[in-house]
């Protein structure tokens, strides 16, 4: 994805310098204007895919999903954003509450995605998941006593783990979680016990932090599972040699245990969409069998829609059992979180 990093930046520029339009923007038949968080090659399959099948053109905007909530308040009725995509479920729920969001309507896509995966109003509407797993070197066994997100904290761990910049959606929604699950007192011995775990201060992005694991410079590594996942599909022999050393720990699957961690990628109706009923047959499409294939088998996440195969790669991980995504929940105990990851020294 640093291949992007280029076109980020010019879209960052446009994001920040939204113009101001004399009167509201007209309804164009032919189109669908995408305003989305995800920076993924494989997603301009499935807008191609969704061109091909109805003949409406996808114009996309890319950019940070804050960003493109506030350029779609800003920009107001004059607004051309149809939906909005993120891929961090508190992001949604902000999306919602500040009001750039409407319900959509639609048997179709209550049908498809689970009660459990979408906004009970019908706001938003997950698309994909990915898990937030534990990994750890197999050549070495299996770690003792770790099972839990909470068992990271423990000082058998000392000195051990490498995990990105607590400031990360990622790590702010796994936090977010504890906090819900756990309460604000154990939360910040949690933090305080990560912070003082870790084998270097926190660097680079999820990849970087399993890549260091084989030449020892730490021995457990927090990512999502669809990073190794790519790992897994590449044709090269390295990779595939890393993802067979590589084993991955789905934590608190134990009896009566909430599951493991998992954020989603949704899709969210945007309040003043110029072409609504485009919008509605994208965020449809967006649940078809041939776009959750292209989520599960292009970008190694997990679908939404049951009965969707998986990746070799994915299939190899393991089955695990998942905790509700609580968006609303994780939206209002970011902050706090994200407080006490830097107060505990994780930076």
């Amino acid at each position: 994805m640093t291949a992007l990093a280029p076109r980020r930046l010019m879209l960052a520029a446009l994001l920040m310098a939204a113009p101001a339009v004399a009167q509201a923007q007209a309804p164009n038949r032919g189109e669908v204007a995408v305003y989305s968080a995800r920076h993924y090659d494989t997603d301009r399959r499935l807008y191609d895919a969704f061109t091909r099948e109805t003949g409406i053109r996808v114009r996309l905007i890319e950019g940070d999903a804050d960003q493109l909530v506030e350029r779609i308040r800003t920009e107001g009725a004059n607004s051309p954003a149809d939906v909005l995509i993120t891929v961090d479920a508190a992001r949604l729920a902000r999306a919602k509450d500040a009001g750039v969001t409407q319900p959509a309507r639609s048997a179709v896509l209550e049908e498809r995605v689970p009660a459990g995966l979408r906004d009970a109003e019908g706001h938003w509407f997950a698309v994909s998941q990915r898990a937030r797993v534990i990994m750890y070197d197999k050549t070495r066994g299996l770690p003792q006593g770790l099972t839990r997100y909470e068992d990271l904290a423990s000082e058998r761990f000392r000195g051990q783990i490498c995990v990105r910049a607590a400031n990360h959606p990622y790590n702010v929604s796994l936090a977010a979680s504890i906090l819900a699950a756990d309460g604000q007192a154990a939360t910040e011995a949690w933090a305080r016990g990560v912070a003082a775990n870790l084998a270097r201060p926190p660097q680079g992005g999820d990849r970087d932090q399993f890549r260091a694991i084989p030449p020892g410079q730490c021995q457990l590594a927090i990512a999502n599972t669809y990073y190794l996942g790519q790992i897994g599909a590449s044709e090269n022999p390295a990779d595939k040699a890393l993802f067979e050393r590589l084993g991955v720990i789905f934590p608190n699957q134990g009896a009566g245990d909430r599951g493991a961690h998992v954020n989603i990628s949704g899709v969210a109706l945007v309040r003043t969409s110029p072409n609504r009923d485009n919008a509605v047959r994208f965020m449809e499409f967006m649940t078809t069998a041939e776009a959750q294939r292209i989520f599960a088998l292009g970008n190694m996440e997990y679908p939404v829609v049951a009965g969707v195969p998986l990746h070799p790669a994915l299939v190899a991980m393991g089955e695990f059992r998942a905790e509700p995504v609580h968006a609303t929940q994780s939206a209002a105990n970011a902050a706090e979180a994200l407080r006490i990851m830097q107060r505990a020294g994780w930076r």
